[in-house]
């Protein structure tokens, strides 16, 4: 457990932090621990079922946690490292048990990245001799472009076809190498073919904008995907008769996080960030396919937030007094009363949102240990300005400090886990 009280903070005259000291006998570093054996792991057989409509309105289980990708822009694949599966008699129970107590009709198959399970399609195929029979269907909220195969599509079309969804991240190869997204517009392509031959008209690809290096031909690549998607769905010629395809295509402003290689990075100005949204969705040509993005706002706040220290507690503080609430909902939503917050506690929001860091500047977490080094995240920084990708860890391991496993071994075998 992390106690802030037990830490006490220097900062240096430019306003970065210049040391954590620990007070009362607190460790100089507090390391995360890991459950390891995740079909031991404590999961509920029951939980609330609400009387009223909400979004989540589904069983959701768990089937494995962490992720192999590396992709340099994701805090939770490198903070819920290392990899870890449920097996499928574990998921299997857990599901029968959440049925029968809810009443449910629907399961999401929940992770990071559901298509890394090892044994995808043996767990929906057990699933299947009763889900079925039950009318229960199965959902797959977290599926890879690359790994969507026609197997996969075959166990799956009991599934509601209200839609598939996939994440490119980023327009061209360039920038998906930059974030070590290691997909390919051909890989890209070659799943929604199969989908669309299978009866899927509708499809949504997620991006974003303000990535380290990016470039306005980068931005445009977004609509190119777009648009090659909907040639692709004309071409095939076992598409449904008598539908249109539809391709939305979400562009949301890039937040950089702590515990990544992009922890480094100064975010977009929101100026520029605007800039951008207004060429992607001023380009776009086709009735089949569709543009949204976030606010630039509210990016930027979230890139205060994501990187603040604990100063950032009485702008908090500050902001409830102003009346600020439900800052989730547009119409709650005020700017200008947030730059009032800070203006009255003596901080500047680009100082912790657009400022680019040094490689040796402290952070306001360094102090917490999740298992991935420091070194690794700035090598990876550094291989991202080179366009270089680092294979996924069942590929090669790229020693990043996490104890990840191989053959179900954990390859460092870090004695402080548990």
């Amino acid at each position: 457990m992390y106690v802030p009280s037990l830490y006490h903070v220097e900062y240096n005259e430019d306003g970065t932090v210049k040391r954590y000291t620990p007070k009362d006998g607190a460790p100089a570093t507090v390391k995360k621990r890991v459950v390891l054996d995740m079909d031991s792991a404590y999961y509920p057989d029951s939980f609330p079922v609400p009387m009223i409509e909400v979004v989540h309105s589904r069983i959701a289980e768990e089937v494995l946690r962490g992720c192999i990708r590396g992709c340099r822009f994701c805090q939770a694949g490198f903070l819920y490292r290392p990899f870890r599966e449920k097996s499928i008699d574990t998921i299997d129970v857990q599901c029968r048990a959440l049925c029968a107590s809810t009443g449910y009709d629907e399961i999401s198959l929940s992770s990071l990245s559901t298509s890394d399970y090892s044994k995808l399609n043996e767990l929906i195929d057990r699933l299947h001799q009763w889900t079925e029979k039950d009318k229960v269907s199965l959902s797959l909220p977290s599926l890879r472009v690359d790994g969507f195969s026609p197997e996969l599509m075959e166990r799956i079309n009991s599934v509601r076809k209200s839609g598939l969804t996939f994440a490119p991240e980023a327009g061209s190869q360039r920038m998906r190498n930059v974030i070590n997204k290691n997909v390919t517009e051909e890989e890209l392509l070659h799943t929604v073919n199969v989908a669309f031959t299978e009866g899927w008209t509708r499809i949504k690809l997620y991006f974003m904008i303000g990535l380290p290096t990016e470039t306005m031909e980068d931005v445009l690549a977004i609509l190119d995907r777009g648009k090659k998607v909907v040639y692709t769905f004309s071409e095939n010629k076992e598409k449904p008769r008598g539908k249109a395809v539809e391709v939305a295509l979400s562009a949301a402003a890039f937040v950089p996080k702590p515990f990544t290689p992009f922890q480094w990075f100064g975010q977009d100005t929101m100026e520029a960030l605007r800039e951008k949204q207004r060429e992607l969705t001023g380009h776009v040509r086709s009735r089949r396919v569709s543009v949204s993005y976030h606010g630039a706002k509210t990016s930027f706040l979230e890139a205060v937030f994501a990187r603040g220290d604990r100063r950032l507690c009485a702008v908090m503080e500050k902001a409830m007094e102003l009346g600020l609430h439900f800052d989730g909902w547009d119409d709650q939503f005020d700017f200008d009363k947030w730059m009032q917050a800070f203006d009255a506690c003596g901080l500047d929001p680009a100082f912790y949102a657009t400022r680019p860091r040094g490689k040796d500047e402290i952070f306001p977490w360094d102090h917490l240990d999740y298992g991935v080094t420091k070194d690794f995240l700035w090598k990876e920084w550094e291989r991202a300005h080179q366009g270089f990708t680092t294979p996924n860890c069942r590929e090669k391991c790229a020693n990043c400090g996490a104890s990840c496993y191989k053959g179900g071994l954990c390859v460092e075998k870090r004695p402080d886990m548990v």
